[in-house]
């Protein structure tokens, strides 16, 4: 045994603080008032994000601000989180250091710039999905135009890179995953839907999985994951010398989590209820 005893020391090494976003570290008005969260009175509160219209949309409550504020001062701060590169852009907090966006489909570096390693990677994998990806876009599209149809769709999209040549990089555009919200935030009906989903087309569960969190339903292709992108990270680009913490709010987070030294959920939200039950 050549353990030493603990010495405290001014040297400090700064942990890496992987962390979702909504709902973990801001949440709409809606939300805060269903959790009944404490020090979010509205003198506390500020915005962490606006909708596309620029307006204030999520806030966080004085504790969550105060909380976000020392993970600035004392960690490496890496935002993981389903919003994809142009919903990010509607998040008003100061992150210098990677993120994770998209479900784990785009890395950007510290600068801001897509990882390219990923991005071919992610490209590989996508693409020959394409075909299964868009006859359900269709299928969705065409339904949430009918006048009795509640369903709001969104195909998610991005650039990336196939390959690398003289001329530079190659970029085709590929669906990444589908997103279906409820008009009248009804829950119940996404998860019925998320039941009927593997009969719309072949081998559905080999290539996808379904996520549903409050009146977000999410159609994921296998290769896309928060964890698989986590994971790149600390094998590859991350210091294994420095330790890691993160929180997470939803079922989805917790396989990145695992990944890491701590890991913690909010007090309220889908994972902390599913803990609840147990």
């Amino acid at each position: 045994m050549t353990a030493t005893l603990f010495q405290a020391t001014p040297d400090l090494i700064k942990p890496y603080a992987l962390m979702d976003l909504d709902d973990t570290l801001f949440q709409t008005q809606r939300k805060i008032d269903a959790w009944n969260l404490p020090t979010a009175e509205s003198a506390n509160l500020v915005y962490a994000t606006v909708n596309k219209q620029g307006e204030p949309l999520s806030f966080m409550s004085q504790r969550q601000s105060s909380l976000f504020n020392w993970l600035l001062s004392s960690t490496e701060l890496i935002a993981v989180t389903a919003r994809d590169r142009s919903e990010v852009q509607r998040v008003k907090l100061p992150f210098d250091s990677w993120q994770v966006l998209t479900h784990g489909a785009i890395i950007l570096t510290p600068d801001g710039e897509l990882l390219n390693t990923w991005q071919q990677h992610m490209h590989i994998a996508l693409a020959p999905l394409q075909d299964k990806l868009n006859q359900l876009s269709q299928l969705f599209a065409n339904h949430s135009q009918n006048d009795s149809s509640q369903l709001i769709f969104t195909a998610h999209t991005d650039g990336f890179h196939k390959h690398f040549n003289h001329k530079g990089a190659e970029k085709e555009t590929l669906i990444i995953y589908l997103a279906i919200k409820h008009a009248k935030k009804n829950h119940q009906a996404l998860v019925e839907l998320a039941e009927q989903l593997p009969k719309l087309i072949r081998d559905f569960d080999r290539d996808f999985y379904v996520h549903v969190n409050a009146n977000n339903l999410a159609i994921l292709p296998h290769a896309v994951h928060k964890r698989h992108a986590v994971q790149f990270l600390l094998e590859n680009h991350l210091d294994d010398q420095r330790p890691s913490f993160g929180f997470g709010d939803s079922l989805a987070d917790l396989p990145f989590l695992q990944l890491l030294d701590w890991y913690g959920t909010p007090n309220h939200g889908q994972l902390h209820d599913n803990l609840s039950s147990l």
